[in-house]
């Protein structure tokens, strides 16, 4: 009997795994076209009606239900924030798109990111530049992060855990600076290790207050300019003091 429960259990896995996973492609391809929308909607929060060809393709590779927890998988493909534990989220695809295509990044770029969470948004970028190196603040999240993205095969990313108020300063400088949490300023630190001619994206405000996504440019000979892109909610940068 133990012999035939088992067999059937194999034969039930292989056959509806190839099934699961072909479902999530359909809802990824889903969610991806929901952003395109959202993003043609919002021309004018937004540099374009459209996405960049790069980030379309690695929105639609990578695959958000792997950077979830197990409750939150049937909902994976939603275009919205969703908790990831310990009070952080995993954002919205349409934020993370939108983003991603600010920062206007290149195959060749070495990026920053401040708040690894699933590593999700890593990923993305990882799909598109060089090198990501990215930092978290809650060690148990950043460990299951860079475990992830190791297991998945992004070796371009490095995940350090600690206070990205101060940024990564031995790898500096940086093609282009990601922030996903919201802070009350912009981090000098942070602002130092951005070379000339990159970009920041940086959610500015209050917990419970406006908060406003920020596009901070930094030209080419060290001046810095700043301008608000589109109301957000993010949860705070948190500061190991």
């Amino acid at each position: 009997m133990k012999n035939y429960f088992a067999l059937g259990a194999f034969l039930y896995f292989c056959c509806t795994f190839p099934a699961q996973s072909e479902g999530y492609d359909v809802l990824r391809h889903k969610m991806v076209e929901e952003v395109l929308a959202d993003i043609a909607a919002e021309v004018s929060y937004s540099e374009s009606s459209a996405l960049s060809p790069s980030v379309v393709a690695a929105m639609q590779k990578v695959e958000r239900h792997l950077f979830v927890p197990a409750s939150q998988t049937m909902r994976a493909y939603f275009n919205r924030p969703l908790p990831i534990g310990y009070g952080q989220t995993i954002s919205q695809p349409l934020i993370v798109a939108m983003m991603t295509d600010l920062m206007q990044v290149k195959d060749s770029d070495k990026i920053l990111e401040i708040g690894t969470g699933s590593g999700y948004q890593a990923a993305v970028l990882a799909e598109i530049v060089k090198s990501v190196y990215s930092i978290e603040i809650i060690h148990p999240l950043g460990k299951q992060a860079a475990e992830r993205l190791k297991s998945l095969g992004y070796d371009n990313v490095e995940v350090r855990l600690g206070d990205g108020y101060y940024g990564w300063p031995e790898a500096a400088p940086f093609d282009a600076i990601i922030v996903t949490a919201a802070a009350n300023h912009v981090p000098p630190p942070l602002l130092k290790q951005l070379k000339p001619g990159g970009r920041m994206l940086i959610p500015l405000g209050m917990h419970f207050m406006t908060q406003y996504l920020m596009l901070v440019e930094k030209k080419m000979d060290g001046s810095v300019t700043s301008r608000q892109i589109l109301p957000v909610r993010f949860v705070p940068f948190t500061r190991k003091h």
